[in-house]
């Protein structure tokens, strides 16, 4: 019998897996600050995460104006990166299910997770995560879920899971609101009633760069929702994380209504426009050496933005690959700010240089990716940091970074003119603060080149002239035709049918 006052659990479990990555997500990843918060047990579940950009966030400050009571059990995540270890998956897991065993008598469920993650044992770590869930909870616990945009469903988490949410905008600017929309669906679970549930896998991909959601066709995909929702029926899409390689990998939907029929009717819709945009989807990237002719063309005016997009440790890169620096030292670039650079030697020896200081290394270039190199130069030291960087921008805004002991740096003795940040420990670039927290001002350069697919475009676009996507050797391809699949489903096409 539910209680007076609702009483749900909520925990949150997040891994986005690059199959393709160098280093896998064990305990350690999953404890540690970096650009999310360290491992949240308890009531520092819902203090620490207190109005930031969070689905947990978001769900927490909604639930308490319905008058829920929270549980709060545990939120944990780690860095994109290659797949999540046993250990780790299973000594998280146990943690989420101790924590329920523990909460008392619970009413209902919530969950913030990815959708992308892959363990060493479990291709759908979300499913499987949801499998152990619902046995333990029954049949008829309600249980809600929030994914990530990219995630990559499969059938059996629609079946376990009640409800799902999925964000909306990429650059993610909407994930305490999608955390947020759970509610009012979960309160009506708990009268008793369910919703019908339908659900469609698309049979082409996306690349992550096309993914964003200000142009085609992601603008058009997430127009077709209102209207679905004005007719009575809650429809989410996800695009899918191409580098999950498991035979779930590929855009979805979900959509639920009162009859069966309605559930069916919208999914069937989302499905004819993900069709219809199908020849929409490919956008070209530039190679590194068109970067660098555009970065050298005389400019006034608003920098322009180059996007590393196959090195974003957002998506399981290595923060380290030096293509495109090498084509824009090789020209002479003038003007040129790049981060973030993952070199936790190169920031060790900036410190011990000092200020002012000179010093000589072999930067990145350790992705083992063909035609990745060490970056050899001379490197003068800007500016020196600890790493605590305040993000700033509208997706990340109040969180703070964990970047470890980090340096501006200028090449030195080149004709080139390119500064360089570097850290200890791995972030996306995607917030302007990643420059300003060292002193830096992205506004004040002709170009400025970030480790990011598009989650920069949010803080980034509105100082930018232009902005650029440039395909660099990295372990995050967005070039799928090339892309080594093992395990994509054999109905699914990489590179988009023409229309």
């Amino acid at each position: 019998m539910m209680q007076a006052k609702p009483r749900i659990a909520i925990a949150g479990f997040q891994h986005e897996t690059n199959c393709f990555g160098t280093t896998k997500a064990g305990l350690a990843e999953f404890e540690m600050a970096d650009s999310w918060p360290a491992m949240l047990h308890g009531a520092a579940v819902i203090e620490e995460t207190r109005g930031m950009n969070l689905p947990i966030a978001g769900f927490a400050k909604a639930a308490e104006a319905a008058g829920m009571e929270l549980a709060p059990i545990l939120w944990s995540a780690a860095e994109p990166s290659a797949h999540v270890t046993d250990e780790a998956f299973e000594t998280v897991c146990a943690k989420i299910l101790d924590g329920l065993r523990a909460a008392g008598p619970l009413d209902g469920i919530f969950l913030e997770l990815h959708g992308a993650m892959v363990t060493d044992s479990h291709p759908d770590g979300e499913g499987e995560l949801l499998r152990r869930l619902r046995a333990w909870a029954g049949p008829e616990l309600p249980i809600v879920v929030s994914l990530d945009l990219h995630a990559n469903i499969s059938a059996a988490s629609v079946e376990l899971a009640d409800f799902i949410a999925i964000y909306r905008t990429y650059p993610h600017l909407d994930m305490a609101e999608t955390g947020g929309r759970c509610v009012p669906v979960l309160q009506h679970l708990l009268t008793g009633d369910r919703l019908h549930k339908a659900f469609r896998q698309m049979d082409y991909l996306i690349p992550l760069h096309a993914q964003y959601t200000g142009a085609a066709p992601g603008r058009e995909l997430y127009a077709a929702l209102p209207p679905l929702e004005q007719a009575g029926v809650l429809a989410d899409i996800a695009l899918g994380f191409t580098a999950a390689d498991f035979p779930d990998t590929r855009p979805s939907c979900v959509a639920y209504a009162r009859t069966a029929a309605a559930a069916a009717q919208a999914a069937d819709h989302i499905a004819g426009v993900f069709a219809e945009l199908e020849a929409r989807s490919a956008h070209p990237m530039l190679s590194p050496e068109q970067a660098a002719e555009i970065a050298c063309q005389p400019r006034a005016g608003r920098p322009v933005v180059l996007a590393d997009v196959q090195d974003n440790p957002g998506a399981g890169g290595t923060s380290d690959t030096t293509g495109l620096l090498a084509a824009l030292a090789e020209a002479g670039a003038q003007g040129v700010l790049m981060g973030l650079f993952h070199a936790p030697e190169a920031a060790v020896a900036a410190h011990e240089a000092g200020q002012g200081g000179m010093f000589r290394t072999a930067l990145g270039g350790r992705s083992g990716v063909a035609g990745d190199k060490p970056f050899e130069a001379t490197f003068k030291v800007l500016a020196l940091g600890d790493g605590t960087c305040r993000y700033t921008g509208k997706m990340y805004g109040g969180g703070v970074a964990a970047l470890g002991p980090s340096a501006a740096l200028q090449l030195a003795e080149t004709q080139a003119d390119i500064t360089l940040v570097v850290t200890s420990i791995r972030n996306q670039c995607l917030d302007l603060g990643h420059f300003t927290h060292i002193g830096l001002d992205p506004a004040a350069f002709k170009t400025i080149c970030v480790k990011s697919t598009a989650h920069f475009r949010a803080d980034f676009e509105p100082i930018a002239s232009a902005v650029y996507p440039v395909a660099a050797p990295g372990v995050f391809p967005c070039d799928l035709g090339t892309t080594p699949y093992i395990n994509l489903h054999p109905e699914v096409r990489t590179i988009p049918a023409k229309g």
